[in-house]
């Protein structure tokens, strides 16, 4: 039976819909909005946002009328009677009856809070950000089990419907070569929001998201939760990115013994060229005749195979997490394995005192690395670098580590990577109560 009739059916049942509340109402999370508003059985019931406007036009472009109440027991009462609220900050989640809180932000340290508030509050909690999930994602898996909620990434990126392939090629045991994307925008490694202003605003998109696209660092991120997901290794320190076109991918990333790029099977990468917007995952068999099989269906001639999913549907597709949640209780994707990290290298030459600005700007790109090398030269994550300050100077296109930097040490997700860190090796992390006590204080 489809999500759609399920749900209804859970209206009729229940009396009342699924609840859902929404963190950020930008590009992607007026697109989730959109496309939740005309399911049957699903309430957005409230949207958060620092302008409060746009909060409200989340709702006004589906012609509903959102509750002006601001304080919190009358925003909760509004939403009891059915009423939908639009909010200007995040302090009033954990007193708000939701049943699924959905963040769209983009930026890790909100995530992070407004996943704890969420989970503590006994509410299910979806992501559309992926770079949290890279930062921070296996603790926050282990404090959703310890809540009994979910936790999970949201469908539509390119991270979960390359997984949905991946488990399909393993369903059918078939061995998996390689699994990846095709990068969307031409890869400029030294872009910055103000050469990239006029585009964004053709396209009607942050210069900073768009400066994260085309820098590279999001196909980083995504390819590092697409292996810390299967279990995958990345392909090396900073992948490959060969140019590829579909009916080739199956050349292109095979072991280099056999034409290809790799030098071993098992890893995630990506490519440019006329691939994007979909994703895909290179299947290899011995088999002869499974090989025959695989020919007479025109999927090349064997041993390479390419499995291909022509788009990813971003924001309009996420709305499909929250109901695999709330019906059958299973996340979309979770970092259960290590396997794969996300550092940062420096866009120019930086000295000593100068603060980076984070992801999307004109300080650093992100830069996948598998976790072992990661590990070993002391390198620091992506996500934790928004405020840090650099002690020393360092050239461009320098990887940065721990010595090069000092955190932001009151920064939410530096302090919830410290406990990853810990977690890894074994060592007791605060609980999610504490945690949320931390964040009242």
């Amino acid at each position: 039976m489809s999500y759609r009739d399920r749900l209804q059916r859970r209206l009729d049942d229940t009396g009342r819909p699924v609840r859902v509340g929404l963190i950020g109402a930008g590009q992607m999370g007026r697109g989730f909005a959109a496309q939740l508003l005309k399911m049957p059985g699903v309430s957005l019931s409230a949207v958060f946002d620092v302008d409060r406007d746009r909060a409200v036009e989340a709702f006004s472009q589906a012609g509903i009328t959102a509750s002006s109440a601001t304080d919190p027991d009358v925003a909760a009462r509004a939403i009891e009677n059915g009423e939908s609220v639009a909010l200007g900050g995040v302090d009033e989640i954990g007193a708000l009856p939701l049943d699924i809180v959905v963040e769209a932000t983009g930026v890790p340290d909100v995530g992070a809070r407004t996943a704890i508030e969420s989970l503590a509050a006994g509410m299910d909690y979806a992501t559309l950000n992926v770079e949290q999930d890279v930062t921070v994602g296996r603790y926050m898996l282990r404090l959703a089990e310890e809540s009994g909620r979910l936790y999970s990434v949201c469908r539509g990126d390119e991270p979960v419907e390359t997984k949905i392939l991946v488990d399909f090629a393993r369903d059918l045991n078939l061995e998996v070569i390689c699994a990846g994307k095709g990068k969307n925008n031409p890869l400029d490694p030294y872009a910055t929001p103000e050469g990239l202003a006029a585009e964004a605003a053709r396209k009607k998109m942050n210069p900073k998201m768009l400066t994260e696209f085309v820098d590279g660092s999001k196909a980083m991120i995504e390819m590092a939760a697409l292996a810390n997901t299967t279990g995958l290794e990345m392909s090396r320190r900073g992948m490959y990115g060969p140019s590829s076109t579909v009916p080739t991918l199956h050349e292109t990333f095979a072991l280099q013994e056999d034409g290809g790029v790799l030098d071993r099977p098992g890893v995630v990468d990506y490519c440019i060229g006329p691939v994007a917007p979909g994703v895909f995952v290179i299947v290899r068999t011995d088999d002869p005749y499974v090989q025959h099989e695989m020919a007479y269906l025109q999927m090349g001639d064997g041993p390479y195979f390419s499995l291909y999913r022509p788009y990813h549907l971003a924001s309009i597709e996420a709305p499909l997490t929250v109901y695999s949640m709330v019906l059958d209780r299973e996340a979309s994707l979770t970092s259960e394995h290590w396997t794969s990290e996300v550092g940062a290298e420096s866009k120019r030459p930086l000295k000593a005192g100068e603060l980076i600005t984070g992801i999307g700007t004109d300080t650093i790109r992100g830069l996948a690395d598998p976790a072992d090398d990661f590990l070993e030269e002391n390198g620091v994550p992506l996500g934790v670098l928004a405020g840090a300050r650099l002690v020393r100077d360092v050239p461009a296109d320098h990887m940065l580590s721990y010595d090069d930097v000092e955190l932001d040490e009151d920064s939410l997700i530096v302090k919830m990577r410290r406990y990853q860190e810990a977690m890894a090796r074994g060592e007791d992390v605060p609980s999610l109560k504490d945690l949320q006590a931390a964040i009242a204080r």
